[in-house]
């Protein structure tokens, strides 16, 4: 696959890696107190979508989003934004 050898396959690819490491941290922190922060975490990879700059741009806002609600999950008495 020629394609597969390109930026954005790479990208994609590592994101893949990412979710699954976000997954195993989400699992072995997980309890009561974080379990919203928990399934808004696991739903981020929902908001990216499209295809060169726009899926560019949705990766960088979910990050953003991702490094909020990890910050929350990490210390439930922190407020988060949960809504999408």
């Amino acid at each position: 696959d020629i394609f597969g050898y390109s930026a954005e396959r790479r990208m994609e690819r590592q994101l893949i890696t990412d979710y699954e490491k976000l997954v195993n941290d989400i699992l072995g922190g997980l309890n009561a107190g974080n379990y919203d922060q928990a399934v808004a975490l696991a739903q981020i990879p929902e908001q990216i979508r499209g295809f060169g700059h726009v899926k560019e741009r949705y990766l960088n806002e979910a990050k953003k989003k991702e490094s909020e609600l990890f910050a929350a999950f990490k210390n439930p008495s922190q407020p988060a934004k949960l809504a999408a």
